[in-house]
């Protein structure tokens, strides 16, 4: 059986789970999610703790066993804490500015660049130079930060363009004569 999907989950106080036949719900102080289910994985809650079984020793079984508690896991942590990404504008005149669910971004070229924010995830900027991404779904807040990122991806020679805060960008040497 896969190794991830044999740790239980414990769930913090203040996290409700619900499980039916075709989903799992889980409702904490900051939101609900709920995750379609299929027959290849039994989850059972005992006295708070979650425990993800394959239902058959199939190979499928086996991966979905892990990929579910992955994801019920997510869940758990978005639900209670949230998830948060942190992005850098490096260059010249690069500029972000929140405003309600629109982030407004001045990255070199001609015009604005207007991003609108999905529901259920927030953008704040402490700084014109930095942009914070928050939501309760990691995949969530990881896509809209992918988009962002990919309106001026970091270029090899400078550095210029919108990075991830833990991003290590390796520069290119210049071409010699």
């Amino acid at each position: 059986m896969s190794r991830v999907g044999k740790m239980p989950i414990s769930l913090p106080t203040g996290a409700d789970v619900t499980i039916s036949p075709e989903q799992i719900v889980v409702k904490g102080p900051l939101g609900s999610l709920s995750q379609a289910l299929t027959g290849l994985v039994t989850i059972e809650n005992t006295s708070g703790v979650l425990k993800f079984a394959a239902a058959n020793d199939s190979r499928e079984a086996n991966a979905m066993s892990g990929t579910l508690r992955a994801l019920v896991n997510n869940m758990v942590q978005g639900v209670t804490k949230g998830f948060e990404k942190k992005l850098n504008l490096v260059g010249v005149g690069y500029k972000a500015q929140a405003q309600g669910d629109k982030l407004n971004l001045s990255l070199g070229f001609s015009h604005p660049v207007v991003h609108q924010m999905p529901a259920g995830v927030k953008c704040e900027t402490p700084t014109a130079t930095e942009i914070l991404i928050k939501g309760i779904s990691r995949q969530q807040v990881g896509q809209v930060a992918a988009e962002v990122r990919a309106y001026r991806a970091p270029e090899p020679y400078k550095g210029k363009g919108v990075r991830y805060s833990d991003e290590v960008v390796t520069l290119k040497e210049t071409k010699k004569k």
